[in-house]
């Protein structure tokens, strides 16, 4: 119960990525008929990653994941303003991929304004707009949190943004395959999508970037992804990618309302048996398969190890800063108290989650916290 952090590669995954590692074996940027089969190979998976999220397949850029698409998108932005001081705006909730970015970019010179979210981790429109700049160049605001499933207004956000001229970058890699992803409704011009989230392969991601976007590549090598991520391409990684992303467009609306049924049923049971509980993040605006709960009296690392001896997977927060001591920036920045944030869990469920499982884990939480709230000098 922990797909925000990382999910299995799905068997069908698995089928389409193993040529590419023995027969298929060769370089996309050979002109051999080895390389040609796998530029093929590469022109394809960019297409179906293309297709999932409405986008033609000259403005898909593969990466390693993520952080890296997260990286290139801002960076690469921001890239041309060097020399000059650029302001980028984001908000208080971001992935440390884009926070330490942005962090990044201060230290050498350049502006960030860090917009505040309401306590259900809502970004202000009205605080985001008087923060624009005649020098901002990119406003950067997630899809939907990694912590508590919170889905941001991205519509109201980029309709801001174009009609200031501005750049905006979405990271929306808890979101794909959770809920609709169409760049053109969205209305973004740049998008990080990462393959581990969506039962394919860790190491491989990609970057949406619209058409006339003015974008810098990062590293310099042999030219390849349109002169912006060089380097040869992770073929096997790349046809997971393009395979992931096909079958989560495909199983959108059956994995979602799915999801959705296990999420409530879990929250119902949760909130019937145990005192001082509360849910973070919007009980509607919220991604169908994230529950965060906090549990006033008791510690979060205890219950993640009570709850693993008996088979559960769960997280204190997110697994990039996880191993972290200090409170959640997430959870701080809605205003929870800290005996609130200290017992916070976060659950995120999968499409191969059953029923039976979330009977297993609420009747498993009742009696961990019960015995820990025994137990607690608290």
């Amino acid at each position: 119960m922990d797909h925000s952090a990382t999910t299995p590669v799905d068997p069908q995954v698995v089928d389409a990525m193993l040529p590419y590692f023995s027969e298929k074996f060769g370089n996309s940027s050979s002109l051999h008929s080895f390389g040609q089969e796998a530029a093929e190979a590469l022109s394809m998976a960019r297409q179906k990653v293309a297709d999932s999220i409405g986008a033609q397949a000259d403005e898909i850029i593969f990466t390693s994941g993520g952080t890296e698409s997260d990286n290139l998108g801002i960076r690469g932005i921001l890239h041309e303003c060097t020399g000059q001081k650029a302001h980028i705006i984001t908000s208080v909730i971001e992935h440390p991929a884009v926070l330490n970015t942005c962090i990044y970019l201060e230290s050498i010179g350049h502006e960030v304004t860090y917009v505040p979210v309401d306590d259900e981790g809502i970004i202000d429109l009205a605080e985001l707009e008087g923060s624009i700049k005649e020098n901002t160049s990119l406003i950067s605001v997630m899809h939907a949190n990694n912590e508590i499933g919170t889905i941001q207004p991205i519509r109201g956000i980029s309709k801001l943004a174009k009609d200031k001229g501005i750049y905006f970058h979405t990271d929306a890699v808890q979101s794909i395959g959770k809920i609709p992803v169409d760049v053109n409704d969205l209305g973004v011009d740049l998008l990080s999508v990462s393959s581990h989230k969506i039962h394919g392969p860790k190491g491989a991601g990609a970057l949406y970037v619209r058409e006339g976007t003015e974008l810098n590549a990062l590293m310099f090598g042999g030219g390849q992804e349109r002169n912006l991520r060089p380097g040869t391409e992770n073929i096997p990684g790349i046809i997971g990618l393009g395979e992931a992303m096909y079958l989560a467009a495909q199983r959108l609306d059956t994995d979602s309302k799915y999801m959705a049924g296990l999420r409530d049923s879990l929250i119902e049971k949760v909130f019937a048996s145990i005192d001082d509980v509360r849910l973070n993040g919007h009980a509607v605006k919220r991604l169908p398969n994230n529950v965060n709960l906090s549990f006033r009296s008791v510690e979060g690392e205890s219950m993640l190890m009570m709850l693993d001896l008996k088979g559960i997977a769960v997280s204190t927060g997110s697994a990039c800063s996880s191993r972290s001591l200090k409170a959640s920036r997430v959870l701080t920045s809605i205003g929870l108290s800290p005996d609130y944030i200290h017992g916070s869990l976060r659950i995120s469920l999968g499409r191969e989650n059953t029923m039976e499982e979330i009977d297993y884990m609420a009747a498993c939480l009742q009696e961990t916290i019960s015995r820990l709230r025994e137990m607690s000098a608290l």
